[in-house]
């Protein structure tokens, strides 16, 4: 909350007891009353902006019981509650929630959540299939399943009790969202039975094939997934959103060919053609990039700002420099021709010209007509550069020269503070990200970065538990931030807490940095061969993870750095 709203609240709770009084006709036992509420309301939010979810919580359920006609307060203090992890506050908030909107789905969802969180196991699953059946619950149960229980096997559970009631509705797309959610519960069989349901119920479907795809991809049997992908190709040739659809999930088994291939069948405009050559990038395959580009060149001759643009970055990743250099300079004008200029220095940087790419950056950086955004990137792209070549001195120079024309920009700062962070400087990151807060308070990546490196590289978990629940509150289901929160809580000493949080994070992506803290959690706690698992699982996603490095130095050097443990 600004100053200047938390004064505005302050004034009015000056004032408004002498706006509202009435003449009493007789004495009566005192009343909630609105100022009450709003004093409450007030110290919820201040507790809320100190990271102090607990304390927010038992004001926010004050607020509410001082408002009886408001079940947003009431919502507010449940939801607070359970991120608290406080189940009294958010039962007794819901007691609220349910007397004064008994039957919202919202309300009806976090009733579900609590149940699981309380391992009410019968209970959850009740309310769950309730829920399911009122038209669009659905949608709510999974939200309720996939935030509200810490046991993924109780969830299996539940979602197997929806399927044994019948209670999923017969649409497509709650089935697949539930097979969804049931492959991020890493539970194989009942992926496997969702997936036999929605084979049987919905015959001929081509978006069942994509389910089925995905979760033999999951399962390992690559073989098997390109076979149930392949009777998709025919159906979406003529479905645009079927074939984005189908080209993801031939990303997904790393084949860039095949996923260019599919999305080349179609009509061809420059979102396709961009990201035909974004996957091909990504996949570091440059023969079939090749060929991309000569299509491209085949109708090149129009000065369209965005081809112009795509040909350009093709041919610099193609390391065709000098083409990829004609190709910026063409750029007619537009927003494309500011990315030009950038691109443009990122490869005189890859000709070892560094004095002709910084020669641009600094004329971009002076340009009074380039927008403001792009001399900002420029400075940016500077400090990158320049960090690239070992010239830190020369990095420091370019983000302070960026703040000094941009004083406070929320990137720079939070870039200088990364930058910091990896000199092994806390103090000066901590002190460039708690500058950004100043500017921009609820900043939820600059909440999470500085909560986690305090976590991680200092012992000052309490506070870095405070930042890191701000950032929950704005995003509960941001699995970067589930992840800063696990990795607290074990810092903190709470195994078993830091290991259902990092599961979930796991679950929501599948990262090569929550891998290895899942590893080192195991490994702490002497289940050794479930954390040998997972540091290979954050090696096959990245080998060069700095956590995976250091977990591996820092926990166990018996772990050979290659092969099998």
């Amino acid at each position: 909350m600004s100053k200047a709203r938390a004064l505005a609240a302050i004034l009015c709770l000056a004032t408004w007891p002498a706006l509202a009084a009435t003449p009493a006709e007789e004495p009566t036992a005192p009343e909630p009353t609105a100022p009450a509420a709003l004093e409450a309301t007030l110290a919820g939010e201040y507790a809320l902006q100190g990271g102090q979810l607990q304390e927010a919580a038992s004001w926010y359920l004050r607020a509410a019981q001082a408002a009886p006609g408001d079940p947003a307060l009431a919502e507010r203090a449940a939801r607070i509650a359970l991120l608290a992890g406080d189940d009294g506050i958010a039962a007794a908030a819901l007691d609220l929630w349910r007397q004064r909107a008994p039957r919202t789905l919202p309300m009806r969802a976090i009733e579900a959540s609590l149940a699981l969180r309380r391992g009410e196991e019968a209970r959850a699953t009740r309310l769950a299939i309730a829920l399911a059946r009122v038209p669009d619950g659905w949608r709510h149960v999974l939200t309720a399943i996939g935030s509200g229980s810490r046991d993924m096997e109780m969830a299996g559970r539940v979602i197997d009790a929806l399927v044994d009631a019948d209670a999923v509705p017969p649409q497509l797309e709650a089935w697949l969202a539930l097979g969804g959610l049931a492959q991020r519960l890493d539970q194989p069989a009942l992926g496997e039975r969702i997936v036999d349901e929605v084979v049987s119920r919905f015959q001929g479907e081509p978006r069942v094939a994509l389910l089925r795809a995905s979760q033999l991809r999951e399962a390992g049997d690559v073989e098997g997934a390109r076979a149930a992908l392949a009777q998709v190709e025919v159906a979406a040739a003529s479905d645009e959103e079927l074939r984005m659809a189908l080209a993801s999930e031939y990303d997904a088994l790393q084949d860039p060919a095949a996923a260019a291939r599919v999305l080349a069948r179609g009509p061809q405009d420059e979102y396709t053609l961009r990201l035909r050559a974004a996957i091909l990038a990504r996949a570091d395959d440059k023969t079939t990039l090749a060929s991309l580009y000569e299509e491209l060149l085949a109708d090149s001759v129009r000065p369209v700002p965005q081809r112009r643009l795509l040909l350009g970055q093709v041919a610099e990743f193609l390391e065709r420099h000098e083409e990829a250099l004609k190709w910026y300079a063409s750029v007619p004008g537009g927003p494309e021709r500011l990315q030009s200029r950038l691109r443009s220095a990122t490869v005189l940087h890859a000709l070892e010209r560094d004095p002709e790419a910084f020669e641009v950056l600094r004329a971009l950086q002076a340009d009074a007509d380039a927008h403001e955004d792009a001399r900002r990137d420029a400075y940016l792209l500077e400090a990158a550069l320049r960090q690239d070549a070992g010239d830190d001195e020369g990095e420091l120079d370019a983000f302070a020269r960026g703040l000094a024309a941009y004083p406070d920009d929320p990137q720079l700062l939070y870039a200088r503070a990364i930058a910091w962070e990896r000199r092994d400087d806390i103090a000066r990151a901590e002190a460039d990200f708690r500058k950004l807060l100043v500017a921009e308070p609820d900043n939820v990546a600059a909440l999470n970065a500085l909560g986690y490196t305090l976590a991680d590289r200092t012992t000052r978990y309490v506070e870095a538990l405070e930042l890191i629940d701000r950032a929950r509150v704005a995003e509960p289901d941001n699995a970067a931030i589930i992840d800063s929160y696990g990795w607290v809580l074990y810092r903190l000493g709470r195994h078993e807490e830091a290991l259902v949080e990092l599961r979930r994070a796991f679950a929501l992506q599948k990262d090569a940095e929550i891998a290895a803290h899942i590893g080192e959690v195991l490994w702490v706690m002497e289940r050794r061969d479930e954390a040998r698992e997972f540091f290979e699982r954050a090696r096959e996603l990245d080998p060069d993870s700095r956590s995976l490095q250091r977990a591996l130095e820092g926990t166990m050097g018996q772990f050979p750095e290659g092969g099998d443990a």
